[in-house]
Parts: C-alpha cells; structure tokens; sequence
C-alpha cells in the first residue's frame, strides 16, 4: 500500500509555483495524479502514483510525504483523517489485571489509538464514513478485543483517561482538595493523595499549580473515578524520579481490579510499571502499526533493535543502544567555568551549591526530585539570578529553559537569528538527527510541545558559544528524539570542543549523555544543596533514596529498572548496589 501524506500546515499552494504538480509525470502525460483540492492544499491520487519521488524533492516547503507499507501488512487501516492524511493500522487491547504500555515515536497513532478505544474515534476503515460497530468487531473475532469492543458498543465498559495535555486542568474552578472530592468515586482518596504527594495542594488551586503538581492532579483524579480500564497518556511528563516511581505503584494499584493502558516514553518507567507492551512503528505522521504484545524486556529491546523478530519486521536501520563511547580528549583538562560558596534565597527557600567547575569538552549531568532548585542553580549560571558566591566563567553562556515560549515567526526565520540554518554543519549536526526538516517553513506557535522543544534545543546549541546550559531537553520527546538529542550535544561539543551541562530527570538519558554529575538533596520547596559527583556514585545515592535499583540490560547495554520487591531488587537492595 502506498500512503501520501500533505502536511496541511506547511502547504502553502499560494506561495509556491506549484513545482508538485508541474513536475508530476502522470500529470505531464495527460492524468490528474496531483491537483489543489477545494481544501486550498495539495491532492495526490495513491492509486496513480508511481512513486517517482520528484513531487517531494520539489516541494519547496518539505510539505509532502509518499512511503510504502511494508509488504506483510496487506489490511486496511484502522483510521484515516481523510484524503492525503495520517493512517493508523491495528489496535492494542486492555488487559484486566495487567498495566500495557504503548511505547513508539511520536506522531505513531498512540493518542489516536486511546481515542478509538474509548469510543471518542469511530473508525473508518481509511474511508470517508464511519464503518459499523459490527463490522468493526467482526475483524477482531477471537482476539482479547471482541469483548471489549461487545461491552463498549452496550454500554457496560467505563472508561477513564488521563490524556496528554492537562493545561485545561488550571481552568477548573475550586481547590484541588474541591476538586478531589468532586471525582471521588472509590475508597482510594487517601491512598491517591499520599501516593501522588498531594496533602500539601489541596487548599490550593489549579492556576496556582506548576506542571509537575497539574500532572499528579490530572493523574489523581483519573485514579479516583471508577472504571474498567484506566487509560493513562504519558503520565511522566513533568514528573520526578521519585513522583515517577509513586504514580507507577499507584497505576500496578489500579491494574489490580481493572485493566490499565499507558503510554508512556521514559523507559525506565515502562520497566517498573508494566507487565507488557505494544511497540507502534512506521513513519511518524504518515502511518502507524501497532504489534502483537510483547513481554516488557523483550519489547523494549526489540524496540530500540528496531527489528521484530516474530514478525520479521525491520522498522530502523539502525539499532538505539546504550554504549555511546564518550571521549577523554587532553583538552578535557582545561576548566571552562568554575564556581565557589554560592548561594541563594528566595523567600522560604535557600540553595547552597558545593565548589565545582567544568572541565572544556565535559557533559555534566544534573539530577535530583523536584524543589530541589536545580532550575535556580541554573538561572544563577545563565545571570537571570545574583547569588553570594563567585563565578568564573571563559565562555559565554547558551542557555535553554525549562518553560518554553512560543515567538512570532517561522523556525526558519527563529534559527536565522543566530545562524544559518541550511549550512552545512548546522544541518548535519543538528537540522537532520533533530528532524526539523519538515517543522523550518512552520509557525513556532503552531508547534506541538516536542516540536518546540526540539527547536529550542537546536537554538541554543547553534549559537556561537562553547558552553551550554539545557534544563529538561528530554521532556515532551519520545524515547528516539532523546537518544537522538544525546548524540547532537555530545557531538556538538566534540567538534567545537564546548562544554554542556544538562538538567534531566531521565535517568537513562543522563546516563547515556554524562562524564559526570551533580546531584541535589534536601528538602522540597525549603532547602536545597548541590555536590558535584561521579556519574555513578552520584546515580547509585540518589536512587537509593529514591528507593529503586537499577540493572544492566545484557543485550542492550540499558540501565533497567527493577519492579520494587522484585528478586533482583531486593539482592541489590542488600549489596548496596542500586545503580549497576
């Protein structure tokens, strides 16, 4: 099957000369292959094309996509938004008992896959018209899904989802202990608020809430309503490692008496929460395929092989692995910053930060929960803050927020302001691993969450300093993206021998990316202190704390979480051993 696919908000059919339809050889033979719609955009008949590839080339803002399907898919598609747009082929299906995760780039179908499991999506078969519900269940016929989609049609399955996006969550009126008791459909309030840390919110109300304390709210009120099957989209997003490990104990808590679907992209995560997992892959918003489950490690490893085997299915020409060879160059030696005595406070808080420096072509890591100020320490870095102390800084500093903002204009003209964004050590380092190419003619403020994060990372790496300074480049991307955003920093400051330092809450991510650490302790919203550290010894105290060890997955090279309680966990628990 062939699948085109028009990018509606980067054709621009009265801008351009119409370079797609000129060029067409079909067109040019007498046929009508592609021809603007009474959409204004850029039609293209599946059917007449024969995948010349010359329409894309010509395009002149990167708006059009033409792949096949891989040969063993010979079905129809589950969903199509209509002519030239996104399909989504198969589904996933609840289990009762179990948490699934649903693990895949974004732009894959996962969101819409939730939406058709909950009735919101009626499918249509890549038609124009919805198909009947019978039709629908006959194609899943002996399969976990029948009796799902048999109760869904009568009414006798409750859904609850958590979705993605929670900022209309701050719109809700009352405090969040009003709120709470609004949703509470079960004896499990207490057992929600002490799990997801929310007795010191509830006088509080959403508009007051950062990201992190919306999300365990979103998370809260989901769990507390009664139903059959929970859905859960990236739970994580805004989280700490300690929230993380509180919201999957409380979603295993759910999947005791009902079923429990997540999508979810920190992979440590998926590791402590679900018992298995559906991998979507194919080509990010051209089409999505959802796979038969798979056990945990053995899908996550598939996953980042990009190969499975049961279905003899290469997705990736390359493998994801976790054994990035980091350099030890002479230069290396040569301090770029240095810092001494800092400290800071900010109304009831105060951060103190141990001596440190970073060495010229060094990638430090920063980690500690939330509160912590590691945000702050950061501001202190970049001069948005004064603090007691002194910094000794050589170079200029690039630095990224936490909170991005969306400006006026295209990420074309937004890069140009710091560089030229079609040279060619900007597009091989930066341009192509991020995948911007299809977002330069967009508008920023049309960017999704992880577009706009990905242009943010590749605007503070392009500017002409050696040291940057990046807080939470990994949030809103999928597991791909963040892999793919660790080469660029680090390849970034291998050629121009730079210097980074990176706050994350991704472990695997840091671990991947780091020479060494710095990690904060203390007390959330009060008191925080900073020491810089060995990457390992760092890891190692912070999750024992955090109360979750770590092990070497033997084939991939991958820091593994281990399901608390388990047999693994508990050896290492005893050695001392948390991070492997």
């Amino acid at each position: 099957m062939r699948v085109a696919v028009v990018q509606r908000e980067t054709c621009q059919p009265k801008k351009c000369h119409l370079e797609c339809i000129s060029v067409c050889p079909i067109n040019r033979a007498g046929d009508k292959c592609i021809w603007i719609g009474e959409n204004g955009k850029s039609n293209i008949s599946e059917d007449l094309c024969i995948d010349c590839g010359l329409c894309i080339k010509a395009c002149p803002f990167h708006a059009i996509e033409i792949v096949r399907t891989p040969e063993q898919l010979k079905e129809k598609p589950m969903q199509r938004f209509g002519v030239n747009s996104f399909a989504l082929f198969r589904l996933p299906y609840p289990m009762k008992g179990e948490v699934v995760g649903l693990l895949g780039p974004n732009g894959m179908g996962k969101t819409t896959a939730l939406r058709i499991l909950t009735g919101e999506i009626k499918p249509n078969f890549g038609t124009e018209k919805e198909v009947d519900k019978r039709e629908l269940i006959k194609m899943f016929r002996g399969t976990e899904l029948q009796s799902y989609l048999e109760n869904l049609e009568k009414g006798t399955v409750k859904t609850v989802t958590k979705p993605q996006n929670i900022e209309f969550l701050s719109e809700i009126k009352g405090t969040v202990d009003e709120i709470l008791e609004k949703y509470n459909e079960t004896n499990m309030r207490k057992t929600v608020e002490e799990m997801l840390g929310l007795k010191e919110l509830l006088n509080r109300i959403p508009k007051q809430l950062s990201g992190g304390e919306l999300q365990r709210l979103a998370i809260a009120v989901a769990a507390e309503r009664k139903a059959d099957v929970y859905y859960f989209d990236e739970p994580s997003s805004y989280l700490d490692v300690y929230q993380r490990l509180r919201m999957a104990k409380l979603l295993r808590e759910l999947a005791k008496t009902a079923a429990v679907l997540v999508v979810e992209h920190d992979l440590a995560t998926l590791d402590m929460v679900a018992d298995r997992i559906h991998i979507f892959y194919g080509v990010p918003a051209v089409y999505g395929i959802v796979s038969a489950p798979y056990s945990v490690r053995v899908g996550i490893n598939a996953f980042l092989d990009g190969y499975l085997k049961d279905e003899n299915m290469r997705f990736r020409t390359e493998a994801l692995n976790f054994s990035l060879q980091k350099s030890a160059p002479s230069f290396k030696q040569t301090p770029i910053l240095e810092w001494a005595d800092l400290k800071i406070k900010q109304g009831s808080f105060s951060l103190q930060v141990g001596d440190g420096k970073l060495l010229k072509g060094e990638v430090v890591g920063i980690f500690g929960a939330n509160g912590l100020g590691k945000t702050t320490f950061a501001r202190i870095l970049a001069g948005e803050l004064e603090a007691e102390g002194t910094i000794s800084a050589k170079e200029k500093i690039s630095y990224k927020p936490q909170y991005l903002s969306a400006t006026a204009g295209t990420v074309e003209e937004l890069l140009s302001t710091v560089t030229n964004p079609y040279g060619e050590e900007f597009r091989s380092q930066l341009i192509g691993p991020l995948g911007l190419e299809w977002l330069m003619q967009r508008e920023v403020k049309t960017l999704s969450g992880g577009e706009l994060q990905r242009v943010a990372i590749a605007l503070c790496l392009s500017r002409p300093v050696k040291l940057f300074l990046l807080d939470e480049p990994s949030a809103f991307l999928d597991s791909e993206q963040r892999i793919a955003v660790a080469k660029a920093i680090r390849k970034v400051c291998e050629v121009r021998e730079a210097s980074a330092m990176v706050i994350d809450h991704d472990l695997l991510f840091l671990s991947y990316l780091a020479d060494s650490g710095i990690l904060f302790t203390g007390s959330q919203g009060k008191e925080g202190k900073a020491e810089p550290c060995k990457l390992g010894e760092g890891m190692n105290k912070f999750l024992q704390q955090v109360g979750v060890t770590f092990r070497k997955d033997p084939q991939t090279g991958r820091p593994r979480a281990n399901k608390p309680g388990s047999q693994l966990d508990q050896d290492q628990r005893s050695s001392g051993k948390y991070f492997l």
